[in-house]
């Protein structure tokens, strides 16, 4: 297995947003969380010689990550064709031992015939008007399709989570606070730099 800190130097050399787009909330995941949540899913057994999906994969850091770790195939959903561009060029540049499959379109609605996936993702945090709860549909999506998902939300949203998981048959077995460094993206923001606190999941889903 790839270790983390080689993991985390390789991740750090990806190309991110060039254009980032607010009404998808496309914050890039730093290299030193999407390690850990790679390594995290390792030594779980929920990559080698599995099917691993990346929803809202942006320009790919999680499913090139995972693409280290031996799995049998890694999908990327995006729906924005740049974000697609650029990852298919960190996928040139990295090498990885497995290549990607790209798919553009709506992780919400994945076009895959599967119920025994693991899925990473980093989705929308439902941050700006009009887009609360973009999560939701995120992790019901991850439901149909996943045996385990690894997922990224905004902190405070720990009984949301458990709530979901209990209506819909999941099991969180893994929860980990995380500080996520965000550079200056968007008009709005005022600060070169800033942290923010961010919680990550391990749910079980009973499709396993």
């Amino acid at each position: 297995m790839v270790s983390k800190r080689r993991l985390e130097r390789l991740l750090a050399t990806v190309d991110r947003f060039e254009e980032p787009r607010l009404d998808l909330e496309q914050y890039p995941t730093p290299p030193t969380i999407a390690a850990h949540v790679v390594n995290l899913a390792a030594l779980r057994g929920d990559l080698a010689g599995r099917t691993v999906v990346d929803f809202g994969s942006g320009p790919g850091i999680l499913a090139l990550g995972c693409a280290f770790c031996k799995p049998a195939h890694v999908v990327g959903i995006e729906r924005d064709r740049t974000a697609i561009r650029i990852a298919r060029r960190n996928e040139r540049s990295l090498s990885p031992p497995v290549r990607p499959m790209w798919i553009r379109g709506d992780a919400t609605v994945p076009p895959l015939c599967t119920t025994d996936a693991t899925v990473v993702m980093n989705p929308p945090f439902g941050a700006q008007a009009g887009h609360a709860h973009a999560d939701r549909a995120f992790l019901s999506a991850a439901n149909r399709i996943a045996r385990v998902t690894y997922s990224m939300h905004n902190a405070g949203s720990r009984d949301f989570i458990h709530a979901f998981a209990a209506d819909t048959g999941g099991t969180i077995t893994d929860e980990v606070a995380v500080e996520m460094d965000l550079t200056h993206q968007f008009p709005f923001h005022t600060a070169d730099r800033t942290s923010i606190d961010v919680e990550l999941y391990r749910i079980e889903w009973r499709n396993g």
